[in-house]
């Protein structure tokens, strides 16, 4: 049951597949074309060749045809899979049921020859193909994938050779084309380097190992060996005069001069050895190395020189002056770069510092040694000396100067007037002063940069510049010395310059209304004469507080400026205040013993008797004198008045508003008095005024009637002529609006029917679009099930195999065949009596043959 239904299913494949071929029994076969045919009952595919007319049996099929010869034109070829087998004649060979051998998954190439077929089996695997033609200057590397003899060469599966141009190539089904390889061109100066993949002999005949590498620098053309591969294109390096080779070894190896090369060592390379060079691939370029050149104002110093043999001597200095060009050897540097040589003037001197024992001339020089030479002359520093800094002498005017300090002693001092140049065992020194002086010799600095009218900009103080300050005509100035203890006054105008231990004596005054303590800052004492304000709250003996404001004129009396008189001057730290209040303190007590009434009237008398006092003829004083400091209070002026308490000020202020009141009184009676003169005066003029204007409008009311009456008649005449134009105008609007109402109808109908139109045309477009898809569709489901089903056998057949279809339609026959052969009968028929028989098919069947169509199928039923 199962053989048959196989049997059923291969047939019905095999006939859904070759339906087409089937109906057509004739076929005509033109020349240089083949079918191939299937014979259902040996299951053996044989070829007809044309020309030729074919008909077809009952148990025939054409599977494959008419199709076209193979033809392949001269330096062409092919590749056929699964060749038939030939004998040594070249004939095909042909197994016992007359089906053609093939040589299975073998691989045949076929040149130039005639037109031939495809056997069944074969398969075309690569098409006509025209054949590799390899140019000069290139080559094909070939793999071998199979054994076999090249003519007197051996080749094993996975050598490589070249086949190298010009030349064209025959392929073989033993080799593989792995790659096509160009010549690489090689320019004046330049080299290729090359790698070995494999253990091989370079072009010339030199061994090499895997992994080698190696240049080629003769120009021309190079073609690599197969198992040579391409690293890289090595340019040379062009050397000049100015430029050389900074190089490194990679291994120990001789180089192109000759010179063995020990691994890691480096050299460099000059013009004056080669004038290009190509670096060897067991060298590297570190750089390019500059030349250095110094001109006769030049000198450099060389750390780890290296010596006549080419060894560096590290540690050591070499000192190199110009006029001279070198390269720096491999690990040299310069220490500080080129220098110049130092070119002292007369005004400029070196101060020098021994790094080690050396002689200098006559003198030997200790490590730690610090001296100086001054100009004119030019001086290259030796390798052992340092140069510490470079001084310069400094001008100094009568009024200016330094601070020195010697770094030995430490002894600080001031140098003033004259050009000096500080020696090694001396520095500048910084004067520090504190930030309030700071900021007033600053002020004072301005000021004098803007009487000069110069840059008004502040600008930091040289603190190693002596201090100068400018004391101010009459005015002086308090400099104490803290290392001598002692004090000095000076009076301007002068010019005052510190000495190193000296310091300002800064004053700080009272100042604002009323007075309030340090508000003043200053350095310098003003003598006057000058006036200061203060305000001072006293009240009387009636117990009436006033405020006074008072402003008093002083000076300093220093009639001989002994150093003891001068002294005075600062003895009172803030005169203005304790004379402010010392004044305050009188005037307070000379009020209290007055009434408000007698102070207001005999104010100024009261206060200047109080502050001055009264000699012995009751006149009051001219000045008022503290011995302390010499300050004299020469005048007071009482610059205001006021009451502290609110009832005296009210008091006050209600006697000064009546006596305001009786002058605004006064002056408003008289006001009045004016008022109603020029009052009688305007109602005259308004009264003939208004006579006057009576007499204008009458006169304008006259005209108005005139011009009312006259606008009357216009308007009824008007009024008519507007009636007629607007029917007119009405008539001819509403003809229009009929006109352009039609017309828009029209317009209307017009587009509805081109939307009706135009939604047909595209209904039917879109209809006829989806059945046209549809009907696509339905083709290439049509045809995607035929390849299904082609595919579907196709898989079926070479899944079963051609031998088991073969043994399967061969199985019944055989076995009849062998029964009757048995039994000695050349026929038969057997039945079970009830089924019918075709005697047509079956007395055909007993004359055509052995074993009729019906008896297999009786037999096919006796096993059911």
């Amino acid at each position: 049951m199962h053989r048959r239904s196989l049997q059923q299913n291969v047939s019905n494949s095999e006939m859904a597949n070759t339906n087409r071929k089937d109906d057509n029994a004739i076929f005509r076969i033109p020349p240089y074309y083949y079918i191939h045919v299937l014979d259902q009952n040996t299951n053996v595919t044989k070829i007809e060749i044309g020309p030729q007319t074919y008909i077809r049996q009952d148990n025939q099929r054409v599977t494959l045809g008419p199709e076209k010869m193979v033809v392949v034109p001269p330096r062409h070829y092919c590749v056929i899979e699964n060749p038939v087998s030939r004998d040594k004649d070249g004939k095909i060979v042909v197994d016992a049921l007359g089906q053609i051998k093939l040589q299975h998954a073998d691989q045949e190439i076929r040149l130039t020859q005639d037109p031939f077929p495809l056997y069944p089996g074969e398969v075309l695997k690569e098409a006509v193909t025209a054949l590799k033609v390899v140019p000069a200057n290139t080559a094909l590397r070939i793999r071998a994938i199979l054994d076999f003899d090249d003519g007197d060469v051996r080749r094993t599966a996975g050598d490589e050779w070249l086949f190298e141009g010009p030349g064209t190539y025959i392929p073989r089904k033993e080799c593989h084309i792995e790659e096509t390889v160009r010549a690489t061109v090689i320019g004046p100066n330049q080299a290729i380097r090359l790698r070995a993949r494999k253990e091989c002999e370079d072009r010339d005949k030199v061994p090499r190992v895997t992994g080698e590498e190696w240049l080629v620098k003769k120009t021309g053309a190079y073609l690599p060996g197969a198992y040579e591969e391409v690293v890289d294109i090595v340019n040379a390096y062009v050397l000049t005069e100015k430029k050389a080779l900074h190089m490194r070894s990679l291994r120990t190896f001789k180089d192109d001069f000759g010179i063995i090369r020990k691994n890691g060592e480096e050299w460099l390379i000059t013009m004056k050895d080669t004038e290009t060079h190509i670096p060897n691939v067991y060298e590297e370029v570190v750089g390019v190395v500059n030349i250095t050149t110094l001109n006769n104002r030049q000198y450099c110093i060389i750390l780890d020189p290296v010596d006549s043999q080419g060894k560096p001597q590290l540690g050591q200095k070499k000192l190199v002056k110009g006029e001279k060009s070198f390269f720096l050897m491999p690990g040299e540097k310069l220490e500080k770069g080129i220098q110049n040589v130092y070119i002292l003037g007369e005004d400029e001197g070196l101060i020098l510092r021994a790094n080690e024992t050396f002689d200098d001339g006559d003198t030997s020089r200790s490590p730690g040694d610090r001296w100086m030479i001054r100009g004119p002359k030019e001086y290259v520093p030796p390798v052992e000396v340092e140069v510490v800094m470079k001084r310069q002498a400094i001008p100094l005017d009568e009024n200016e100067g330094i601070y020195v300090r010697d770094i030995k002693t430490g002894k600080v001092r001031a140098i003033q007037g004259e050009t000096y140049m500080i020696s090694q065992d001396e520095e500048l020194w910084a004067k520090e002063l504190p930030p309030t002086v700071e900021s007033l010799l600053a002020v004072d600095h301005m000021a004098e940069r803007s009487e000069r009218k110069a840059d008004a900009a502040p600008k930091p103080r040289d603190k190693t510049r002596v201090v100068s300050f400018r004391v101010p005509h009459n005015a002086a100035v308090q400099i104490y010395d803290y290392k001598e203890k002692k004090a000095r006054v000076v009076f301007g105008p002068e010019l005052v310059m510190l000495g190193p231990d000296e310091q300002f004596t800064q004053l700080s005054l009272s100042g604002g209304k009323p007075k309030k303590p340090n508000v003043i800052k200053s350095l310098c004492l003003l003598l006057g004469p000058d006036f200061c304000t203060d305000i001072i709250v006293v009240e009387t003996a009636d117990h009436a507080r006033l405020s006074l404001q008072l402003s008093y004129n002083w000076h300093f009396e220093c009639p001989e400026r002994t150093p003891v008189e001068s002294a005075k001057l600062f003895s009172v730290p803030d005169f203005t205040g304790d004379a402010c209040k010392a004044i305050a303190s009188r005037v307070r007590g000379a009020v209290a013993q007055v009434q408000f009434d007698d102070f207001h009237k005999n104010s100024a008398k009261i206060i200047r008797a109080s502050v001055f006092g009264i000699d012995a003829n009751g006149k009051v004083r001219d000045k008022f004198h503290f011995p302390q400091n010499n300050l004299v209070i020469t005048s007071i002026d009482i610059q205001s008045v006021e009451p502290v308490d609110q009832r005296t000020r009210d008091a006050l202020q209600k006697s000064v508003q009546l006596a305001i009141e009786i002058t605004t009184n006064s002056q408003e009676a008289t006001a009045r008095h004016e008022a109603e003169r020029l009052e009688q005066e305007a109602k005259g003029r308004l009264e003939r005024q208004k006579i006057s204007d009576e007499a204008e409008a009458e006169k304008a009311r006259k005209e108005l009637l005139e011009l009312q009456a006259n606008s009357a008649a216009v308007e009824s005449t008007g009024q008519a002529k507007a009636e007629a134009q607007s029917r007119a105008e009405a008539s001819r609007i509403e003809g229009e609006a009929a006109v352009e109402q039609a017309r828009l109808k029209a317009q209307a109908t017009k587009i509805e029917a081109e939307s009706e139109l135009e939604r047909l045309t595209n209904a039917r477009e879109a209809e006829l679009k989806y059945v046209c898809e549809q009907n696509k569709m339905e083709l290439e489901k049509s045809s995607e099930l035929t390849t299904i089903e082609v595919n579907k056998f196709k898989e079926m057949v070479s899944a079963i195999g051609a031998q088991t279809l073969l043994a399967m339609a061969t199985a019944g026959p055989d076995m009849q065949v062998r029964m009757l052969k048995a039994l000695g009968l050349r026929s038969t028929l057997i039945t079970d009596g009830s089924s019918p028989i075709n005697l047509f098919n079956t007395a055909s069947g007993l004359i055509g043959g052995l074993v009729p169509s019906r008896g297999r199928q009786s037999e096919e039923e006796t096993e059911d």
